[in-house]
């Protein structure tokens, strides 16, 4: 919880920063939520995106970070980055390289890191929609979370209760492998002031193909000023992996949109 609240911070501060650059560009989606009484929750969304353009150069950094407790238990923690730099080929092609790392408590790994080069490509693009699509070949590393078991043999899972003693455990470890991701996004104006979006991308490994990660995220926005919009986004996180945890973790929010 405190690493997205300090984050949501330095991302408001950086992009505050940044405003005064024609050639920067931000979007930003904050959703928050804390109960209290009969029950005591927290959920905070922060999802976000600055584009730095220089001439056939451009920057991108994303964030993605979703947090959720219920009576002081975690029942979420998830933060995922990335880096992009892109030097535009032609007008469609663009030369790109990424960097990528994911952090989700509630998965079997500790920290997942990507990164390589690739292409993007403009398919289409006019007044009402637009669509890219991009390729790159990645070196990834996974570290792969310890697994603890009770007394009974069955696993605890995070966040391990204190109550839960471990009597056995398979050790953590990492492993390298080649990797590539595809990506797909899609943008719509539906109304004036209705905008669809789809975001879709596909990360594997070459070796073992059951290897595989899926994400994809829907929204709607509609603008209530110049800078502020209100949205809803569905996203679904699915990791193709053996072993005790869901597969899929999916996330509807409703947020706040800063653009500018």
């Amino acid at each position: 919880m405190k690493k997205l609240l300090l984050l949501s911070l330095a991302t408001a501060s950086f992009l505050m920063a940044a405003e005064q650059s024609d050639t920067f560009i931000s979007h930003s989606e904050l959703g928050f939520n804390k109960t209290s009484g009969n029950t005591d929750t927290t959920t905070l969304n922060l999802d976000g995106k600055a584009e730095k353009n220089l001439g056939k150069h451009a920057f991108t950094a994303s964030i993605d970070g979703q947090y959720a407790e219920n009576n002081g238990v975690e029942s979420k923690n998830k933060f995922v980055a990335e880096l992009n730099y892109d030097y535009a080929l032609t007008d469609r092609l663009d030369f790109n390289y990424l960097a990528g790392y994911k952090d989700d408590k509630f998965s079997r790994f500790d920290y997942q890191i990507y990164t390589g080069p690739g292409a993007k490509y403009l398919v289409f693009k006019d007044d009402i929609h637009k669509l890219t699509v991009d390729g790159n070949l990645l070196y990834a590393k996974d570290s792969i979370a310890r697994v603890n078991y009770d007394a009974a043999g069955d696993i605890i899972k995070y966040p391990n209760a204190d109550d839960i003693a471990t009597v056995t455990y398979d050790p953590s470890y990492t492993e390298s492998y080649a990797a590539y991701r595809l990506k797909g996004v899609y943008e719509r104006q539906l109304l004036e002031n209705l905008k669809f979006g789809q975001e879709l991308s596909y990360r594997s490994s070459f070796k073992d193909q059951s290897n595989f990660f899926v994400y994809s995220k829907t929204g709607l926005s509609t603008k209530l000023s110049t800078l502020f919009s209100a949205g809803m986004s569905y996203k679904i996180d699915y990791v193709n992996l053996p072993g005790d945890k869901e597969k899929s973790d999916t996330t509807l929010t409703a947020n706040l949109i800063m653009d500018y």
